[in-house]
C-alpha cells in the first residue's frame, strides 16, 4: 500500500503526491476519464456552466481544498480544471440520468463493543484505482484536530473515501446515484473539510447541517465517545441518523430522500444495494464487533443467506471491493486489507497523533 505523508498548507500537501512511475496510471483513472466524458457529450454547455458554479462555490467556502487539489494536479502535471471536473463525473452522469456506479461501498459504524466505536467500510471502485490506492497522514496549519490519517487514491483529495483524525472521529462514504443535485458542497470536499475540523460526531454534524449539499453519497461516522450517525447527503438537506448502530450501502433509505435513488438499470453494484444493506441489518446486531469480527464479515460472499459485501470484478475496468478498512476510535488508527478483504492481506497503519 502506498503511503504518503505531508505537512504543510493544503497545496503543499496535495503536491507531496508525486512519482513519475505512476504519473501514466494516475492520468488514466482522473482526466483521462474526464477527456472520454467530454468526447462523450456528458460535459456539455449545461455542465460546464454547473461547475463553474460549483469552483466559485468551493472558492467561498473551502478555498483549503480547491488549494491542495492545485497541488495535486501540479504534482502530476494534470489540468487542474479536468481534475475539478473528476471529482464531479459521477454527479454529471446523474444528471443525464444515471450510469453505471464505479464507486459502491458499504459502512457501518458501531458505538461500543470489546476494541470500542469502530467505522467498518469496503471500497468498491474500478480497478484501475488498485494501482494507486494510498494511505494519507496529513497535518497542517489548517487542520484543528491534529493529524489526519485517510484512505483514497493518488490524483485525488485526502480522505477520498474515509479517514480518522487524531480526536477519534472517523467517517466513511458511499456513493448513491440520484435524480437531484445543486450547487453546494461536493462530498468529496466535504470528508476532508469534517476531519480537519471536527472532533466528535455533533461538531461534524453541525458543520454538515451549516452548509447546502451539491447530493449524492451517504456518510457513516463515529467517534471515541460512541456517538455515531449515518448521513444522507441528499441536495434538498442533510437527513441524519444518529446513535447505535449505523449502515448505509448504495441508495437513501428515509422516506423523505429514498425517491431521488435512481433505478439500477443493470448496475451490479446499485443493483445488490439493497441486499447488502438488508444483511447488514440483519447481522450487526446479533453480536459484539471487533476488528477480527469485522474482517469476516466483509469477506463474505453471496450466498443463500449472505449479501456479496466483498465484490469482484466483472471485466478490466470494473468495479469491485479494492480495499476493505477498519478505523478504531479509540487508538486512532486503521487497519486494512488492499484487494478484496476475502485475500486476507490486513496491515496495521500506526495511528495518527
Amino acid at each position: 500500500m502506498i503511503e504518503v505523508s505531508a505537512r504543510g498548507t493544503p497545496y503543499e500537501r496535495g503536491r507531496a503526491q508525486h512519482g513519475a512511475a505512476l504519473a501514466t496510471t494516475v492520468q488514466q483513472a482522473t482526466v483521462a476519464r474526464v477527456e472520454r466524458a467530454r468526447a462523450d457529450g456528458l460535459i456539455d454547455a449545461e455542465a460546464q456552466t454547473y461547475l463553474t458554479a460549483q469552483r466559485q462555490f468551493h472558492e467561498t467556502l473551502d478555498p483549503e481544498g480547491l488549494a491542495e487539489l492545485a497541488g495535486v494536479a501540479d504534482a502530476f502535471g494534470l489540468s487542474k480544471t479536468d481534475l475539478f471536473a473528476h471529482l464531479h463525473l459521477g454527479t454529471l452522469r446523474d444528471m443525464k440520468g444515471g450510469a453505471v456506479l464505479l464507486d459502491g461501498c458499504s459502512a457501518w459504524a458501531v458505538p461500543g463493543g470489546p476494541e470500542g466505536p469502530l467505522v467498518v467500510k469496503n471500497r468498491d471502485f474500478s480497478g484501475l484505482h488498485l494501482g494507486i490506492q494510498c494511505v494519507m497522514r496529513h497535518a497542517g496549519p489548517d487542520i484543528a484536530t491534529g493529524q489526519v490519517l485517510s484512505l483514497g487514491s493518488l490524483g485525488s483529495l485526502a480522505a477520498w473515501s474515509s479517514g480518522i483524525n487524531a480526536a477519534g472521529l472517523a467517517v466513511a462514504d458511499t456513493q448513491v446515484a440520484v435524480n437531484r443535485h445543486r450547487v453546494g458542497w461536493l462530498r468529496y470536499f466535504l470528508l476532508p473539510r469534517l476531519l480537519a475540523r471536527a472532533q466528535t460526531v455533533a461538531d461534524a454534524l453541525a458543520l454538515i447541517r451549516s452548509l447546502p449539499h451539491a447530493g449524492g453519497g451517504t456518510l457513516v461516522l463515529a467517534d471515541r465517545d460512541g456517538a455515531t450517525a449515518a448521513v444522507e447527503l441528499s441536495a434538498t438537506g442533510p437527513v441524519i441518523a444518529t446513535g447505535g448502530l449505523q449502515w448505509r450501502t448504495n441508495h437513501y433509505t428515509a422516506p423523505t430522500t429514498q425517491g431521488e435513488t435512481l433505478g439500477p438499470d443493470g448496475d451490479r453494484i446499485a443493483g445488490n444495494s439493497h441486499r447488502r444493506f438488508d444483511y447488514l441489518g440483519q447481522v450487526l446486531p446479533e453480536r459484539s464487533w471487533t476488528n477480527g469480527a469485522a474482517k469476516t464479515l466483509m469477506s463474505t460472499h453471496p450466498g443463500p443467506k449472505a449479501a456479496p459485501l466483498c465484490q469482484h470484478a466483472d471485466g478490466a475496468d470494473g468495479a469491485e471491493t479494492i480495499s476493505s478498512v477498519i478505523y478504531s476510535c479509540n487508538v486512532n488508527g486503521m487497519e486494512i486489507s488492499e484487494g478484496t478483504p476475502c485475500l486476507g492481506r490486513w496491515q496495521v497503519i500506526t495511528p495518527c497523533q
